[in-house]
């Protein structure tokens, strides 16, 4: 009896120190990102880029975890996409490379346990905060030219945009072992901005004569394309360019290849054989 009791209590002693998993993984992501905003209102993904990057979660237990994830990727939109009229007349444009770095914390729907038979899968969701770096250009005369000094909406010398700025990290995922170290990770993650200058557009058209003669030429071609397409342009002084209520964002969705650095085993006492039957078993 004494000894079945040891027994019963080594064993959950394993339960407890499996539930209490601890311990960090690092891995590689690969996907597309796709850019939200007043050049993309209606959401659209024709215009998706590649994106990449790396994370490092360390795992509190088998539900909580915080990550710190690195991303690049590469944005972009036009007026043209459009099917709003005043778009397609405005008919502004831009690309920018993207970097992006971010802490979470990550919440495993099902208990989580690397190696397990049972809870070796699960959804999650995450929330963090994080800082992000975008310069965007927009092509003229086959050059693409950096738009945030040019100062397009008026903006006065030494009170341009920043181009790093925070932002909130959010989003969904689902990880799943392949065997007792890697596990494959799908993620859709947000980035809401405080900033509604990733486009290089926000607010009213300047005085485009104002803006030549502080700026230079290219500002104002830049500022207002409209007469490429259009007769009459459009860009009045104060007519509004873009919509400053509502900030830009981008996403990734991406796929990870993660390896984890932890162990799970129960602590050596008693017989030989209870020990290997107590391990989480591996795959």
């Amino acid at each position: 009896m004494k000894k079945n009791s040891l027994v019963a209590l080594f064993v959950l002693s394993c339960a407890v120190l499996m539930q209490a998993q601890r311990g960090p993984e690092i891995g590689v992501v690969l996907g597309a990102s796709n850019y939200f905003g007043d050049l993309n209102t209606n959401y659209s993904l024709k215009r998706l880029g590649p994106a990449g990057g790396f994370v490092v979660r360390y795992n509190f237990n088998n539900r909580l975890s915080a990550k710190l994830a690195g991303m690049y990727g590469r944005l972009q939109a036009m007026d043209s996409d459009s099917e709003n009229s005043f778009q397609r007349s405005r008919n502004l444009s831009f690309r920018s490379a993207v970097v992006d770095a971010s802490l979470q914390i990550e919440f495993n729907f099902f208990p989580y346990v690397h190696g397990s038979d049972q809870d070796f899968y699960t959804p999650y969701i995450f929330l963090g905060a994080g800082i992000y770096y975008a310069n965007p250009k927009a092509k003229l005369n086959d050059t693409w030219i950096p738009l945030q000094s040019l100062g397009t909406e008026g903006q006065p010398i030494g009170g341009e945009y920043s181009l790093a700025n925070p932002a909130l990290a959010y989003g969904i995922g689902f990880k799943s072992d392949i065997n007792s170290v890697w596990s494959l990770n799908i993620e859709l993650s947000g980035r809401a901005l405080f900033s509604d200058y990733l486009d290089d557009v926000s607010k009213t058209y300047p005085n485009l004569l104002q803006l030549q003669n502080l700026r230079g030429m290219q500002a104002a071609l830049l500022s207002d394309r409209s007469g490429e397409v259009v007769p009459e342009p459009i860009g009045e002084p104060g007519r509004q360019r873009g919509n400053s209520k509502n900030n830009d964002a981008f996403a990734f969705l991406t796929v990870g290849l993660v390896y984890y650095l932890g162990a799970l085993e129960c602590p050596s006492i008693g017989r030989p054989q209870v020990k290997e039957k107590a391990k989480v078993k591996r795959r």
